[in-house]
Formats: structure tokens, C-alpha cells, sequence
């Protein structure tokens, strides 16, 4: 082996992300055909300016860059696909229905059993606008050490 950097011609990095991704959906698609499971819930963070994502427009004014979303207990018509999730919540007492792809996920955490997958978005250059947190009757719960957490970045070249 040698300390000089190839390129790789496979997109390992692509084909890690999707695959965790799949996890977020299988996981979102048996919490719409069961429901919860005891104290389980999540935290889910995506990008709003990403592609395929549809979110009304006043959620958009309030979160431009990225917004994160709880499902624990107001939430309903949760539908998952393969490529997309979609669910209604109550934003200040205002119902509002999202459609979110899998790939505008940055964040999916499930805080009762301390898991976290972490993903990159290519969602434009700049820096992110301050946002304000969610207002979906999230509770306040720390995440540890990130002890669970994967990160996948690998620094993808363009």
C-alpha cells in the first residue's frame, strides 16, 4: 500500500448512504404498519431547499435551510415508499403535511435507545441560516456521547 490517494471509480461512499438510508425506511415503514414500540421515537433532520422535498409554504419560511421533525405522538398519515416518506403534523397548531425524500435527511435519531445515523446532503454551497426548532411537541432529550453514532462523509471530491 502506498500513502498517496486514489480515486476510487466505485462510489462506495453513495452506495453506503443509500444503503443506510433504506434503514431509516424500513425502520419509518414498520412504524406505519405497527406504530411506536415502547419509548421509541424519532428525531428526524432534512434538508427543506433539497430536491423532492414539499413542505408548505410558511414551514419553508421559517426553516430555509433544514428543519427537524419529531414523531412520538402528533403525528398521522404516515406513508412510506421506497424512495420517500410523507407524514402530517400540527405546526402551532397548524396541520401541515411533508413529503420528504430519503436522500434530503441529514440526522435520524432514535433517542430511546441512544441511535443516530448521520448522512451528507449536497444541498447547494453556503452556510446554513440560523432556524428555529421545531415546534411539533418535541420533547427535550439530550443526546449522549454519540457513542451509536455513524457518520457517513468521506469527503467526496468534485
Amino acid at each position: 500500500m502506498t500513502d498517496e490517494h486514489v480515486d476510487s471509480l466505485i462510489p462506495y461512499d453513495d452506495v453506503v448512504q443509500e444503503t443506510l438510508r433504506a434503514v431509516v425506511g424500513r425502520v419509518l415503514g414498520d412504524v406505519a404498519r405497527d406504530g411506536l414500540p415502547g419509548d421509541h421515537h424519532f428525531y428526524i433532520t432534512f434538508k427543506t431547499q433539497a430536491p423532492g422535498v414539499a413542505i408548505p409554504q410558511h414551514l419553508h419560511e421559517r426553516f430555509p435551510d433544514e428543519m427537524t421533525i419529531v414523531l412520538q405522538h402528533k403525528y398521522w398519515d404516515l406513508k412510506v415508499e421506497a424512495e420517500h416518506f410523507e407524514v402530517s403534523l400540527s405546526f402551532s397548531q397548524i396541520p401541515s403535511h411533508l413529503f420528504i425524500p430519503y436522500s434530503a435527511i441529514t440526522v435520524f435519531v432514535d433517542p430511546a435507545v441512544d441511535f443516530a445515523l448521520q448522512f451528507h446532503v449536497d444541498a447547494g454551497e453556503g452556510t446554513p441560516e440560523p432556524h428555529d426548532e421545531a415546534c411539533n411537541d418535541s420533547p427535550s432529550v439530550a443526546i449522549e456521547d454519540g457513542s451509536n453514532v455513524v457518520s457517513v462523509d468521506f469527503g467526496r471530491k468534485k
